[in-house]
């Protein structure tokens, strides 16, 4: 198997490996790539520095911080930072807009904000959500909800390959709005698994206006798997406590960064944050 694949590519496997194991040897992961003890090492050694494995002896298992958290986990985290971008996200739509909605919690706020806005018909919802989907559900017929085929995947209730990118080959959406677990000036767009991160780049070839959205949580955090340089996003959309460190860190970045204010969640209304 080693020889069929690249670095690149054997180390996405091998942390794909360590998620349903959690714990592997030099031995097995050299027998299983096909390779040698001192690749698996350095592979490894690679993947520590990064911090997406901890090296133990004799082998490596998975960092805490490479590890996925459910939907349901997230969606409390900055909630009101989520509102304050899915308003400002449905403030760039006109009527007739064709759009792409990520899976993810900042996403569905903004499935929700489209419930709130009756003037926006004619739209077209591409997601591979299926959460998504059936909160905009009502929206229909006034919106037409195009869902991707493909796997689902029970954590983030989404859709992924096989065939979960055929449907977005053939678009050109107007927007497209992705989620991710962080975002760096350097770095990039990362998120925290594979088969997301390939989804997360088809949409964002699928887009005419490419917009990351993502609270100030996010902002200078590397997650696990790239997903796009910071010159394959338009927008970056945000909201929260943003420091002069985190300003300096975006001032050059080949992006436009729009901070929102974030609106405060007191009971069932919603109140403009101070």
């Amino acid at each position: 198997m080693g020889e069929m694949l690249t670095t690149v590519e054997r180390r996405r496997h091998l942390l794909s490996l360590l998620r349903a194991r959690r714990f592997l040897t030099n031995v097995e992961l050299a027998d299983h790539f096909r390779v040698s003890k001192v690749t698996v090492r350095n592979d490894l050694d690679a993947l520590a520095e990064r911090g997406y494995v901890l090296r133990v002896r004799g082998g490596a298992i998975l960092s805490s911080a490479s590890t996925e958290n459910a939907f349901e986990s997230r969606q409390t985290i900055a909630a009101d930072e989520k509102v304050a971008i899915a308003e400002a996200a449905v403030a760039m739509l006109r009527p007739g807009n064709t759009l792409i909605l990520d899976v993810g919690t900042t996403t569905m706020a903004i499935a929700q904000a489209l419930l709130a806005h009756p003037d926006l018909d004619h739209l077209v919802v591409f997601t591979n959500g299926i959460n998504i989907a059936l909160a905009l559900e009502p929206l229909i017929p006034r919106v037409d909800v195009m869902v991707t085929g493909g796997s689902l995947r029970p954590l983030q209730h989404s859709l992924v390959e096989p065939r979960a990118v055929d449907l977005l080959r053939d678009i050109r959406a107007d927007f497209a709005f992705i989620g991710c677990d962080g975002i760096h000036p350097t770095r990039g767009v990362t998120t925290s698994n594979f088969p997301e991160a390939v989804m997360k780049q088809a949409m964002l070839r699928a887009a005419h206006q490419r917009v990351i959205v993502a609270d100030s949580t996010k902002l200078l955090r590397q997650a696990v798997v790239a997903v796009a340089d910071l010159t394959d996003v338009d927008i970056l959309l945000t909201s929260g406590e943003v420091d002069h460190t985190v300003l300096t860190a975006f001032r050059d970045a080949p992006l436009e960064l729009n901070i929102v204010s974030p609106i405060r969640l007191t009971g069932s209304s919603l109140v403009a944050g101070q």
